[in-house]
C-alpha cells in the first residue's frame, strides 16, 4: 500500500437500494480521527475528499458521514471491485489519503 493518512480493514457491503452501490464503513475510531483532522474539509452532506487505495487500485472519491453509527462511508466502485476481485462480504484493506482542495 502507499503512503497514506489513515488506514483501516472493514467488510465490503452493498446498499439494499437500487443501484448495487457498494461501500465500507470505517470503524468508528478512525473516523473520530478523520473527523478531528479533516473534519474542516467537509463539503456537501459533510463529504471528505479522499485519495482511496484498495491494493494496487487508487481512484479519488469522497467518504460520506454515515447518522446510522457516527463513522464514514467508503464508495467502493465497479471498476475496483473489478480489478481487485473484490465481492461484499470480503474483508478489505484501506488507505486514505485527505484531499485538500
Amino acid at each position: 500500500m502507499t503512503e497514506c493518512d489513515v488506514a483501516f480493514t472493514a467488510e465490503l457491503w452493498e446498499h439494499p437500494g437500487e443501484g448495487g452501490w457498494h461501500f465500507v464503513t470505517m470503524p468508528v475510531t478512525v473516523a473520530d480521527d478523520v473527523r478531528d483532522r479533516a473534519g474542516h474539509l467537509a463539503r456537501g452532506f459533510g463529504s471528505i475528499r479522499v485519495r482511496a487505495t484498495v491494493g494496487g487500485t487508487t481512484w479519488t472519491t469522497s467518504v460520506f458521514p454515515s447518522a446510522a453509527d457516527g463513522s464514514y462511508l467508503l464508495p467502493v466502485k465497479k471498476q475496483v471491485r473489478r480489478a481487485e476481485a473484490l465481492f461484499p462480504g470480503d474483508l478489505v484493506a484501506v488507505g486514505l489519503v485527505l484531499v485538500d482542495l
